[in-house]
């Protein structure tokens, strides 16, 4: 299980900063702009569609949803963008 979850966190990192770089790349889109903000907002609202109040389910929509939303932004980045930002990420 821990085995896991490091997994998990590796890869969510990883693409946590290839959207980090093509956020800030100069002809990133303005709806990666949006995308992302939406996403931080998700994060650091009060407003889940589980609430955290439960104990382990309430946080289960966080570790599923946020890491989802990440990968269909970058999934949907320009050719371009996508490339400078995965060999930003690698070097």
């Amino acid at each position: 299980m821990l085995k896991r979850l490091t997994l998990l966190w590796t890869l969510v990192r990883g693409d946590a900063r290839q959207l980090w770089f093509a956020l800030r790349h100069p002809d990133a889109p303005g709806w990666l702009k949006w995308g992302c903000a939406l996403i931080a907002l998700y994060l650091f609202s009060p407003i889940d569609l589980i609430p955290d109040v439960l104990p382990v389910i309430g946080m289960v929509d966080d570790l599923v949803l946020v890491p989802l939303a990440i990968r269909w932004l970058l999934n949907r980045l320009p050719p371009h963008i996508a490339q400078a930002a995965t060999r930003r990420r690698a070097g």
